[in-house]
């Protein structure tokens, strides 16, 4: 059974920071994305500011940015502008916007000489910056010619951002899906929007909705002849539940050169890429779609299985995930406060720590497959 959360924030909070319901088949909900990319401004503005979350979100919004730079993957800056941001639109100080509306101009074109996944890691968090505090006319008219450019623009590892996406069923193709989707989100392009959430469900392990990934090694995964990017409910080897693997990350282990073995190795690019599919499964959210439930709960038992099957709960700078795996799935798996932010985003212990279950949401336990 799942383990219920506290229920301390009101329910119209957690509405419009997830969002609505609708079925795939349906465009997506571009009304509820002008309301906010990640999570509705309004929403923002009622969240609590004290406490270790806010210290530390505040402690990366009083930050001194250096120069953006979206080629270089390891780059924290595009985090920091997003926690300026978030301040911004709860403090209403317009110093904050101000260094958001600079860093934004400033990342434009530096992800010259970059590969696709600095680009995927990087770009999200601006796109969601510029959302929040929204840009002067100017500028905005220059970044959303630069965004139509950037996720078409051929990067050094020979792929664009949205072929990466397309091509690559691990964390290089997470990162890249979470940026499509804010830069699709923020341009309020919903076919391409569409077809990202379709790309999405493909990975989940939907092949009717997507099928064309390059995968790696197959030693993880429960049919090789039918790959997928999370494994299917009730996936066994050996004896050993891989309900849940994501095979083509966890195939990576470098001592094992990606063959299968028990106990499994504690392989940190999984957490790198569920990074980018937590990411799009939020933004995903907010546009309508029932994505925590697609291919049984796959999300859900993705995380299930690095707990109770590899023990290895998120780390540094994953720490900001399980806030909200729990306010969306009402788990209770352990988190760390203050989180730190990823690669992509992150503040979730101040912006979504607190939410209740979402209105409408079937909740369904992996154990029991989803109709």
């Amino acid at each position: 059974m799942l383990l219920p959360v506290a229920k301390v924030a009101p329910l119209v909070i957690a509405l419009l920071l997830i969002g609505p319901l609708q079925a795939l088949a349906n465009p997506p909900d571009m009304d509820n994305l002008a309301k906010g990319i990640w999570v509705d401004r309004q929403a923002i503005k009622g969240l609590p500011t004290s406490g270790p979350a806010w210290d530390k979100l505040k402690a990366d919004a009083d930050r001194t940015l250096g120069t953006p730079n979206l080629a270089n993957q390891d780059d924290m800056t595009n985090v920091w502008v997003l926690a300026k941001a978030l301040v911004y639109v709860r403090t209403g100080d317009p110093s904050y916007r101000d260094a958001v509306i600079a860093a934004c101009m400033a990342a434009i074109g530096t992800e010259a000489g970059g590969e696709t996944l600095a680009l995927g890691r990087e770009l999200a968090a601006y796109v969601i910056a510029a959302d929040l505090v929204g840009l002067p006319p100017e500028e905005d008219a220059r970044f959303r010619a630069w965004l139509g450019t950037v996720r078409n623009l051929i990067m050094k590892d020979g792929r664009t951002l949205i072929q990466c996406n397309e091509q690559r069923p691990n964390n290089w193709g997470n990162m890249a899906g979470a940026s499509r989707l804010a830069v699709a989100a923020y341009l309020g392009d919903a076919a391409d929007f569409a077809r990202a959430a379709a790309i999405f469900k493909g990975w989940l392990g939907d092949s009717s909705s997507y099928a064309s990934f390059k995968y790696g090694a197959l030693d993880w995964q429960a049919d090789p002849t039918q790959p997928v990017g999370i494994n299917p409910h009730g996936a066994q080897r050996d004896g050993h539940s891989i309900d849940g693997v994501l095979p083509d990350d966890q195939r990576r282990n470098a001592l094992a050169g990606g063959a299968f073995y028990w106990p499994p190795p504690k392989e940190g690019y999984v957490w790198e890429s569920l990074q980018g599919a937590i990411a799009q499964a939020i933004m995903l959210r907010r546009a309508g779609y029932p994505v925590l439930d697609w291919e049984n709960n796959a999300l859900l038992r993705a995380y299930r299985w690095l707990h109770e099957q590899a023990d290895f709960p998120a780390e540094g700078d994953d720490t900001w995930q399980p806030y909200l795996v729990n306010a969306l799935y009402q788990t209770a798996f352990p988190t760390v406060t203050p989180s730190l932010p990823g690669k992509n985003v992150g503040y979730t212990d101040w912006t979504h720590a607190l939410l209740p279950a979402p209105q409408g949401l079937q909740l369904v336990d992996p154990q029991t497959p989803s109709q």
